[in-house]
């Protein structure tokens, strides 16, 4: 290239860097690169760690280390100035120079902060080089490290420093903490294995076909990074399909798991229902022509040995029951892994299935996938808090019944102490717990509650008797049906001369929960979900008839009125459990009384109530038999380390 034509260069990067001042002027945004020295102020002063010479994503420099020349450049590095200027004069000789065969290649120098990249040597190069739509440019790159603290974004940068020291990248920025290791786990390597240079090579050209598809569907419009998206996409795909397809094949994808990505980059992606809504009418045609529902139900396991499995096979039947004239059911059993569980997805909805409820929170990311495979099945996975529009979850408040058969305990222990068997440390069992403590103080005040976990293993229930607790809260009825209640191991009961005796529980009625979101589908209620392209959680209690307390008949007569009262407040909103003044296990007071806590704090709450002995188990703890379920929806499932897979 000769002078003559670098100048046309120019003049055409020009024209872009004023178009560009002009729209962040309009945008009432910066139109200068930033300084790094203004966002630092003193208090960096001579802390830069020199990491020797790097390769900068081009995408990443977005400013200079002093103000020197910042006036020169547009935000995105493009030249501002005359071209009859010496600074013009120099960028087209660099400009011939790039596109001669020697080409542009001293390092530039720059100051790195929590990813971004700021010029201190190098500015001209810099934007000759995105003018001409480079990637990467070679830096000699001086660190300055942030103050840790517990700011998700500088927790995140950290966790980048051990990802960088293994892959050498500079190419993702995750913004939560955890989002590297998802990364790294679905690459199938372990956070301090050092990548090959091939395996960079790979994971650059598979990133930037990603990034591509991601900015043609104009994902630099939401708040989210196509590197946020790329976990999305690899719940569902693998990291090698991203090598494997055509660039339209990758777009299409992407495309049809947008909703999801749409709804995932909203600051509160997730919608709580907390009331079933059946109030709507079936249209006048549906109504002429009424429609059959093909209704599919996926277990893991199956009725005759799993009583979870039992309890939405008998809610199924039991909306066949009612409903019969409007749905048809099909079940499909043993589920058992990710690749049989696909498996029958796939046969449900080849079967014709318009609606899938799949039954246990591990088939989330299966279900995920068939309902981005097919978007016009209504899939439904018995899960919570999944920021996925594809996929809507379900589960129910059963903390309200565990406040009532709190207030029994409460009232028949023999001493101040209850014992309670927690299941998982999952969204909503601390809501449990706690729950049961309040009812157990409603009844007597001085009650203190003795907590164990069957996820640990070992023998709660002896443990209880031999310290001399006769009251045990343990594994909730699966059905209405009284034969689990006067099978002693469920619900709350007492101990007397080495017997147990009944005395309430929890019990599920997922026949009713199936009825509503049936009904909810033929009135068109439904319907009203997707207009935002937020996830919806159902999550509905005794107002909504889908959970109940079983008593038992021998059960003191004035106890069972003051169930029946609470049952009966819990259903028209007038005892609420959690309005009233709330301290933890550590004096910290987490309700005044004023309030009712949201349905968000309810589901997310990892706290226990200042009466309760015991604390949530660390996941190191956890038995080997529930660690998939708690990964799934552990309390603190982001600080979980993922287990490995795929290939990179």
């Amino acid at each position: 290239m000769d002078l003559l034509e670098a100048r046309e260069e120019y003049i055409s990067a020009r024209r872009l860097a004023q178009k560009e001042v002009k729209e962040m002027r309009l945008q009432g945004k910066d139109t200068e690169p930033a300084v790094l020295d203004d966002i630092l102020g003193d208090d960096f002063a001579n802390t830069a760690q020199e990491i020797g010479v790097v390769n900068i994503p081009i995408e990443r420099i977005v400013g200079t280390k002093t103000a020197g020349r910042i006036s020169a450049f547009s935000a995105g590095f493009m030249p501002l100035l005359d071209p009859e200027t010496e600074f013009a004069q120099k960028w087209m000789h660099l400009c011939a120079d790039h596109m001669s065969d020697e080409g542009i290649r001293n390092p530039i120098v720059c100051y790195e902060y929590l990813g971004d990249f700021y010029v201190q040597e190098g500015n001209k190069r810099v934007s000759v080089l995105k003018h001409f739509g480079a990637s990467q440019i070679p830096g000699t790159v001086y660190r300055i490290l942030p103050q840790m603290s517990e700011e998700p974004h500088i927790r995140a940068y950290y966790e980048f420093l051990d990802f960088y020291k293994a892959s050498g990248l500079y190419d993702v920025r995750f913004r939560q903490p955890g989002d590297y290791e998802k990364l790294i786990s679905y690459l199938g390597k372990d956070m301090d294995q050092v990548w090959t240079e091939r395996e960079q090579r790979t994971f650059r050209a598979y990133f930037r076909y990603f990034k591509e598809a991601f900015h043609a569907l104009r994902g630099d419009k939401l708040d989210i990074l196509p590197e946020e998206a790329l976990l999305l996409w690899l719940k569902v795909y693998s990291f090698r399909d991203l090598g494997q397809l055509t660039a339209e094949e990758i777009k299409q994808a992407l495309f049809a798991l947008w909703d999801d990505v749409v709804s995932v980059s909203q600051e509160s992606p997730v919608q709580v229902e907390t009331e079933a809504d059946v109030t709507g009418r079936e249209s006048f045609l549906n109504m002429l022509l009424p429609t059959t529902l093909k209704v599919a139900f996926v277990y893991q396991l199956n009725p005759e040995i799993s009583t979870w499995a039992k309890g939405h096979w008998e809610g199924a039947e039991y909306m066949h029951k009612v409903l019969s004239e409007r749905v048809s059911i099909r079940h499909y059993f043993h589920a058992d892994s990710p690749e049989e569980a696909e498996q029958l997805l796939e046969q449900a909805v080849e079967d014709g299935a318009n609606v899938v409820f799949a039954t246990t929170p591990k088939l989330s990311r299966p279900t995920l996938k068939m309902a981005v495979k097919y978007p016009r099945v209504r899939f439904l996975n018995c899960s919570v808090d999944a920021p996925y529009s594809s996929v809507r979850t379900y589960y129910s408040r059963i903390y309200e019944a565990k406040f009532i058969t709190g207030a029994i305990a409460g009232a028949m222990a023999n001493n101040d102490r209850i014992g309670y068997i927690g299941s998982y440390p999952i969204f909503g069992v601390p809501a449990s717990v706690n729950a049961f403590a309040l009812g157990a103080q409603l009844t007597n005040p001085r009650a203190k509650i003795a907590l164990r976990w069957s996820c640990l293993g070992g023998n709660p229930v002896e443990e209880f008797i031999q310290s001399g607790i006769n009251v045990i809260s343990n594994r909730d009825v699966p059905t209405a049906d009284k034969k689990y209640l006067e099978f002693g191991t469920y619900g709350t009961y007492m101990v007397e001369d080495g017997k147990l005796y009944p005395l309430g529980s929890p019990c599920w009625l997922w026949g009713h929960f199936y009825e509503n979101v049936i009904r909810s589908i033929l009135n068109g209620s439904w319907e009203k979900g997707r207009s935002n392209r937020h996830a919806v959680n159902y999550w509905w209690g005794m107002d909504s008839g889908v959970i109940d307390v079983k008593l038992a008949e021998t059960l003191p007569e004035g106890l069972t009125q003051l169930c029946n009262m609470l049952r009966d407040g819990l259903r028209n909103g007038t005892v609420d459990p959690f309005r009233r003044r709330l301290v933890d296990q550590f004096g910290c007071v987490r309700n005044t009384g004023t309030r009712s806590l949201t349905p968000e704090e309810l589901l997310h709450m990892d706290w226990l109530c200042e009466n309760v002995e015991g604390k949530i188990p660390p996941f190191d703890q956890i038995a080997p038999f529930a660690q998939d379920m708690v990964r799934e929806l552990g309390v603190y499932r982001d600080t979980i380390p993922m287990e490995k897979e795929g290939e990179l």
